[in-house]
């Protein structure tokens, strides 16, 4: 079946951490979502705790006496999605939708009936993605099987990176290396594989830009 094509955005510094406070020139701020924009991707996924500021609601009561078994696709008009990869089920949403995109859950069997009524009743649409670990490839799948997604922004931390890069499912590179040099063991890398099982990925590199505010755009093909 097929999958989207994922392209990993991310702005790292020259020593590949993310997430770090490297004080940009004020010319850098707004480079990743410009550059992003260009891919024109239907979606974008990060991990349980990138989405959290988004996922700020309280449980409350719900209608549901029973909630049916699998996935829930919640009606929905946007043709743009954020998607949450949020296993044990913890993230609260509001409402279904952040800005103009639908949100779309990916939890697994963990997760519990009252949790996948609170998503159905604010209207979240939902992937069972496994019993316990998350199937990448196949939700993937289902991402582009129910949702119609074909290209998608890979956006997540170090963790969540490595284990589409361990699974193969990484079709693309884009980086906005920052003027930083980290040098710090508790800031996340851009890749998070844990114990090496298999051979580094090579790359070709596709572009290089210089862009404002001394970051250097790289865009690289995964060879498989």
């Amino acid at each position: 079946m097929k999958t989207p094509y994922v392209i990993c955005h991310m702005i790292p510094s020259v020593d590949g951490r993310i997430t770090g406070r490297w004080n940009l020139p004020k010319a850098a701020h707004g480079c990743y979502e410009k550059t992003a924009a260009t891919f024109k991707a239907d979606a974008w996924i990060v991990g349980r705790i990138s989405m959290a500021p988004y996922a700020n609601g309280k449980p409350a009561k719900t209608k549901w006496t029973k909630v049916p078994a699998g996935d829930f696709i919640a009606p929905h008009k946007d043709k743009k999605f954020a998607i949450a990869l949020d296993p044990s089920g913890k993230l609260v949403f509001k409402k279904g939708y952040i800005d103009e995109e639908h949100v779309i859950a990916v939890i697994t069997e963990r997760a519990g009936e009252a949790h996948k009524a609170c998503l159905r009743d604010r209207g979240v649409s939902y992937i069972i993605g496994g019993r316990e670990e998350i199937n990448l490839r196949a939700v993937l799948q289902k991402l582009h099987k129910n949702f119609g997604i074909d290209k998608l922004l890979l956006e997540g931390g170090g963790k969540i990176n490595g284990s589409f890069l361990r699974a193969g499912l990484i079709d693309e590179l884009s980086l906005l290396v920052a003027p930083a040099a980290d040098g710090t063991n508790e800031t996340p890398s851009l890749f998070d594989c844990g114990p090496k099982k298999r051979l580094a990925a090579r790359l070709k590199l596709l572009c290089c830009k210089a862009l404002p505010g001394c970051i250097v755009w790289l865009r690289y093909k995964l060879i498989q």
